[in-house]
């Protein structure tokens, strides 16, 4: 049977894997959760939504004889990923995760590491300070007890609800962005703290770049711990995993 790909998207790195196969004659399809209003349009077709849990994405596979899976979500979607685990196992697909190593300190950041988002929160309790939260929308809620803040957020999409805070400002951009356009935004708005999720890639670190430039503390919130699977990271690789007759790579 001719591969029949299944990528969970979300990412750059999810795009750029969808471009590659399909200019090598590859099928399959791209799926995105629908976190994102405006989704960028796909060489493959493309779906949004999700399956209904690790059962319904076991029974979309088995539906439409996917034959690879590969996990191109972000390396905070940790329950796409989960389920993407189960149910490779289940429906008997081979499954490969195409991630972006972690960030590590270099010389000259200043990092304070917290396990997950709630201890991103309360490393915020403390005096008011000027913080670019680049945590993305979904968790903008859980920094409501810490309004004593001002917040820059950078969001793909404008907010649904106005954001929990008394002061802030809102850009609406897509990366990838540039340290030096990061490193004057910051300067512009006062920044003196940033929180980021260890996204790892290019495409996000602009600011992790600037904040080192700037001498300023950054807020690190690590990666979730996920069941172990096969990964990769870059595109090379998950294309030579496509043509090599895997096993389950779970």
């Amino acid at each position: 049977m001719p591969p029949n790909l299944l990528i969970l998207a979300g990412t750059t790195e999810a795009t750029a894997f969808a471009r590659h196969a399909a200019e090598l004659g590859l099928e399959g399809t791209v799926s995105f959760a629908g976190r994102v209003a405006r989704p960028l349009r796909q060489p493959l077709p493309q779906r949004v939504g999700g399956f209904g849990g690790a059962e319904g994405l076991a029974a979309y596979l088995e539906e439409h004889q996917v034959t690879h899976l590969i996990d191109a979500t972000h390396p905070f979607a940790e329950q796409m990923s989960r389920n993407a685990v189960i149910a490779a196992e289940r429906a008997g697909v081979p499954l490969v995760a195409l991630t972006r190593p972690p960030w590590t300190p270099e010389a000259g950041d200043d990092w304070v590491r917290v396990p997950d988002i709630a201890g991103a929160v309360a490393a915020l309790d403390r005096p008011a300070a000027r913080v670019m939260l680049a945590v993305g929308r979904m968790h903008l809620a859980e920094f409501a007890p810490n309004p004593q803040h001002f917040y820059l957020l950078r969001l793909v999409d404008p907010p649904a609800v106005p954001p929990p805070f008394p002061d802030h400002h809102v850009i609406v951009d897509r990366g990838p962005f540039e340290a030096e356009a990061d490193r004057a935004l910051m300067e512009a708005q006062g920044i003196e703290l940033v929180v980021s999720k260890n996204a790892g890639g290019t495409g996000a670190y602009a600011k992790i770049t600037a904040a080192r430039s700037l001498g300023l503390p950054v807020v690190m919130i690590d990666r979730p711990a996920l069941p172990a699977r096969r990964e990769v990271h870059d595109i090379e690789e998950a294309l030579a995993w496509v043509h090599a007759g895997t096993d389950l790579g779970v």
